[in-house]
């Protein structure tokens, strides 16, 4: 289905200028939560060019889509598969580049986002001569995308490899719930003792 989604994209470069696209794209985020009223579909098939409203529902389908993935993904290049023409793929780029960090922001505050894990690096703990136990010390760095100056977060804990094996079950089950659910949820916290 995305596949023929795409081939919806040719019908932006209708329009006869990138103001034209650029309004699109804010009167579909503006109305994301509500959906687009009589008004504004009808401002935007005028700008396509579209003559039936028809043709309007499968584009508008595919933008929201990109909008979605153009807030989660850092490399904007890669939202676009090579069926998207080149000179299409280079005016989207630069209006997804204007308005990522806005609907980053606009999504973190209504959806009330916790920071994401930039970096994860680890190092053996010294040995001390009272724990046998071989340890690591794991170092994440979080960084949060809600501040109009990006912060970053460090978080450093010591395991040892019972507690090491516990987390990884539980990074397993993780990892296995999002393949097999796409990343729904059912709201409900998992709580795995490490004690």
């Amino acid at each position: 289905m995305e596949h023929s989604l795409w081939g919806h994209l040719p019908l932006l470069m209708r329009s006869n200028s990138k103001e034209s696209i650029e309004y699109i794209f804010q009167a579909l985020w503006r109305t994301r939560k509500t959906g687009l009223d009589s008004t504004d579909r009808d401002v935007i098939k005028d700008m396509l060019q579209l003559d039936h409203a028809n043709d309007l529902d499968p584009l508008l389908v595919c933008l929201r889509m990109l909008i979605r993935r153009c807030i989660n993904e850092n490399d904007i290049q890669k939202l676009f598969p090579r069926e998207v023409s080149p000179e299409l793929q280079r005016l989207l780029t630069i209006l997804f580049q204007k308005f990522q960090g806005e609907w980053r922001n606009d999504e973190y505050k209504d959806q009330g986002i916790l920071p994401r894990l930039k970096t994860m690096t680890w190092n053996m703990a010294d040995h001390d001569t009272e724990s046998t136990d071989p340890a690591a010390v794991i170092n994440l760095k979080l960084l949060d995308d809600t501040q109009s100056v990006l912060g970053e977060t460090e978080v450093k804990f010591q395991v040892e490899k019972d507690t090491l094996q516990t987390m990884l079950k539980s990074m397993y089950c993780i990892r296995d719930q999002l393949s097999n659910t796409g990343g729904t949820s059912n709201g409900q916290a998992q709580e795995t003792s490490i004690l």
